[in-house]
């Protein structure tokens, strides 16, 4: 899937690089950016051996990386979770802590 896309295209649905090439590349936004040529070349190797694009790889290695750096979306995300499906069993809470604790070194 190229970061995400999906398109419908007379009435059916395609994800990926069949939705890139029908969707044309104004529904992105362009960018130039510099690189370590050691990083640009591990970046390539993993697009091949991944079967990706240049492009989808990047795009989703930047996702997760904004992911992972907006600890407020996260807690927003498990504030809503927790709303929406009530809290978490007590006893569900109290097992998986313990197990997690068991694999911890101290």
């Amino acid at each position: 899937m190229w970061c995400g896309m999906k398109v419908k295209v007379g009435g059916q649905e395609q994800i990926g690089l069949d939705a890139r090439r029908d969707a044309g590349y104004t529904m992105s936004m362009k960018t130039a950016i510099s690189l370590p040529k050691d990083v640009f070349e591990k970046a390539e190797r993993l697009a091949v051996r991944a079967r990706k694009s240049r492009s989808q790889l990047y795009c989703e290695a930047l996702r997760e990386y904004v992911a992972r750096h907006s600890p407020d979306e996260v807690t927003e995300a498990l504030d809503r979770a927790i709303e929406e499906n009530g809290p978490p069993e007590e006893r569900f809470v109290t097992l998986a802590s313990a197990q997690t604790l068991a694999r911890v070194e101290w």
